[in-house]
């Protein structure tokens, strides 16, 4: 595209002015003629036909009508006061309302005028109106230029005001897209890409999408334009993947030791299973190629990333360098140390834990040992990325649920060593596989698909509030046989006092139903101290407490195998990731585990998906591909970010097909033509330069 013309300021478009251009500005973020062009409709209206007055007979369907306007009149008092027009053609007569905007609509509105209407019929004492139409009056340019499939544009009140509403917008459209010719509207995609898929031509999908000539170049355009989309998108990540493998040395770690295969061979608490052998294998592959490894593993609740990532530390380790763990808190960050010491200690390898509680004295020594190389692995939370924290030889560095950190958080670990270490990425936030080719396009993936053997699957029940004695029962039949339980309230951030209260209240009717001092009961919220709830965990862990009531401070990874009850509290308020992930808590012994998921009577469409989805299954890829379908990408944990989710026009949660031919044709323009050398690939470069290099990517540590 021609970045000079498109560059142009809003305000220089006929009819905008500098009022309208600084309201556009603040509400819908419309800075230039490209802002404008791409601000593309959210929905279409079918203006093919007109109905007649007659033929308006279904509650909440949309009607055109095309008539006069024969009678304006304020009705109701000052409180209920509200505009009523009447349109008639020749079967009959039509009431328009008004309740806001109606002294602003009486001064528009003229009698015996022709006008074109649009809107939802309703019905109120068995006859029909229509409340704030879509009304324009009759002429010969409007008819000419009405399209068949006419655009519908998000607008705001405060646009609607400066006549800015969806039909004030498509005006400034229509002024737009008539100045649009081949000169400044230049290909943005290569011939051969555009023959391949048969596309339409840049000019042809900007003009086609907000003023379609028919439903067949409206879809044409729609694909050109999300296929161009999402092919720079996938373009940038395959081209990062690339110079990275190609520029970017890494440690060589071609030695596998006594080490590794001491604890393989004699201490590893279980089988692998096929799907970490695979991916153990991958990473042994990465780390030998001399390229520096960059590596996602996603692997759902309890599939043992955690075990890969110690094999990886120990390769490390048997060929003389350092590795270390970064977890996003501090309750995380102990439980992998605990894990990992426990599983390394007939090993005689110095594992140390850094948080922000750990004691200066302590410092002093970890500082002295790693510069030393007397520690070999160090896991720790943020505190890892400080200044002081110098190490003799890392080598590889694990980062835990990655889109917790920060990008300038996790760039500091890439200086911690000459070159930068090996990186090995862990996510249990299970992501579909269309976000993940976004997110993670530029990492090498490894998928974790097998639970270890003995994990039964965790049965989840949905009860409403009427069952709250069925639970009780249910409870107390669990801690008889010696189980464990967690009730976890929602976090609402908007009030942490009413937080506390449900809590509280939740906790003083428990103490009704489980009374001390035959039951105890652990209670972890956001008021207390690190020491405090340190405290209540380790109450629980010690089996003193039978039941733990938590806000969800319950973190990812906390590992308590006696707990095997999951009751989740309103989990109406609770988003799928987040309800797959608390479940996530139990089911790590050998019993059977259940999640209860207890919500009002009162539940959305939205809400009765995500408890029927949680109670049909507990694949965490499957969960995601709905919660990705309810909530839409940017706002799925992280993702914001990543920089590559403002998407203009695709839809990952309904394109994923289109991001996978993307894919495969920005990967056969690099498999040709690796360094974009080719004259007819200069056009790709330019755009990739024209988008900006503002994007921040998720494997780029530093």
């Amino acid at each position: 595209m021609n970045s000079h013309f498109l560059d142009t300021p809003i305000g220089y478009l006929k009819g905008i002015g500098p009022q309208r251009a600084e309201v556009l500005q603040k509400e819908l973020f419309i800075f230039t003629y490209k802002d404008l062009i791409t601000h593309y409709p959210f929905r279409y209206v079918d203006r093919t036909r007109f109905h007649s007055v007659r033929e308006v007979t279904e509650d909440s369907a949309y009607y055109q009508l095309r008539g006069h306007i024969v009678e304006i009149d304020f009705v109701g008092d000052k409180r209920t006061k509200r505009l009523v027009a009447k349109l008639r053609d020749s079967s009959g007569i039509i009431e328009l309302v008004w309740f806001q905007g109606a002294k602003w609509m009486a001064e528009k509105l003229k009698s015996n005028t022709e006008y074109i209407v649009y809107g939802k019929a309703t019905s109120f004492m068995g006859r029909f109106n229509m409340a704030h139409p879509e009304i324009d009056v009759v002429t010969p340019e409007l008819l000419a230029n009405q399209s068949s499939f006419q655009s519908v544009y998000h607008s705001t009140e405060k646009l609607k005001y400066r006549n800015l509403d969806s039909d004030g917008i498509r005006k400034c459209l229509r002024l737009l897209t008539l100045q649009l010719n081949e000169q400044n509207i230049q290909e943005t995609l290569t011939p051969s890409v555009i023959q391949d898929f048969k596309l339409l031509s840049k000019l042809e999908a900007l003009k086609q999408i907000h003023f379609p000539d028919s439903k067949v170049l409206l879809e044409k355009a729609k694909f050109r334009l999300k296929f161009e989309e999402l092919f720079y998108v996938q373009l940038r990540l395959l081209r990062s993947n690339l110079v990275r493998h190609q520029l970017t040395q890494g440690f060589v770690f071609n030695k596998v030791g006594d080490t590794f295969n001491n604890f393989y061979n004699h201490h590893l608490p279980f089988q692998l299973t096929n799907a970490q052998k695979r991916v153990v294998k991958e990473i042994r592959v990465d780390m030998g190629s001399g390229k520096q490894m960059s590596r996602l593993v996603q692997g759902d609740v309890g599939s043992g990333k955690t075990l890969v990532a110690l094999l990886s530390m120990l390769l490390a380790i048997d060929n003389g360098f350092q590795a270390c763990l970064m977890a996003p808190t501090e309750i995380l960050a102990k439980q992998h140390f605990a894990t990992i010491s426990e599983l390394l200690e007939p090993m005689g390898l110095n594992v140390a834990l850094l948080t922000g509680s750990s004691k200066t004295k302590a410092r002093r020594e970890l500082h002295a040992g790693l510069e030393a190389g007397t520690i070999h692995i160090l896991i720790g939370t943020h505190a890892l990325i400080e200044d002081v924290v110098i190490f003799k030889n890392l080598g590889l560095v694990v980062i835990d649920e990655q889109h917790r950190f920060g990008v300038a958080q996790r760039g500091k670990m890439h200086k911690k060593n000459t070159q930068p270490p090996h990186v090995l990425i862990m996510t249990a936030t299970p992501i579909p596989r269309t976000l993940a080719m976004t997110l993670y396009g530029d990492l090498d993936t490894s998928v974790i698909d097998e639970l270890p053997p003995g994990r039964k699957p965790i049965t989840t029940m949905h009860f409403m509030e009427s069952q709250r004695l069925r639970l009780i029962g249910f409870m107390k039949e669990q801690i008889a046989l010696g189980r464990q339980v967690y009730i976890v309230y929602p976090l609402i951030q908007e009030s942490e006092k009413m937080d506390y209260q449900n809590l509280q209240m939740g906790y003083d009717a428990l103490l009704n139903d489980f009374p001390p001092p035959h039951y105890q009961i652990s209670i972890v919220h956001g008021k207390l101290t690190t020491q405090q709830k340190e405290f209540e965990m380790q109450r629980f862990i010690k089996q003193e407490t039978q039941i733990m009531v938590a806000t969800t401070v319950i973190e990812v990874g906390v590992n308590i195998p006696n707990a095997s009850v999951m009751v989740i509290e309103s989990a109406e308020r609770f988003g799928l990731s987040q309800l797959h992930q608390l479940r996530g808590r139990v089911g790590r012994g050998a019993d059977k585990s259940y999640c209860i998921l207890m919500t009002s009577y009162k539940l959305g469409a939205d809400s009765k998906l995500r408890m029927e989805t949680m109670v049909r299954t507990n694949d965490g890829f499957e969960i995601s591909e709905v919660d990705l379908k309810l909530r839409g990408p940017g706002d799925l944990d992280g993702t914001q970010q990543s920089g590559v989710m403002d998407l203009k026009i695709a839809d990952l949660a309904q394109d994923g097909q289109i991001l996978q031919m993307a894919r495969s044709s920005a990967q056969a323009v690099l498999n040709e033509d690796p360094n974009l050398a080719a004259p007819e690939n200069q056009l790709l470069i330019q755009q990739l330069q024209y988008q900006g290099k503002t994007r921040s990517s998720w494997s780029k540590i530093g």
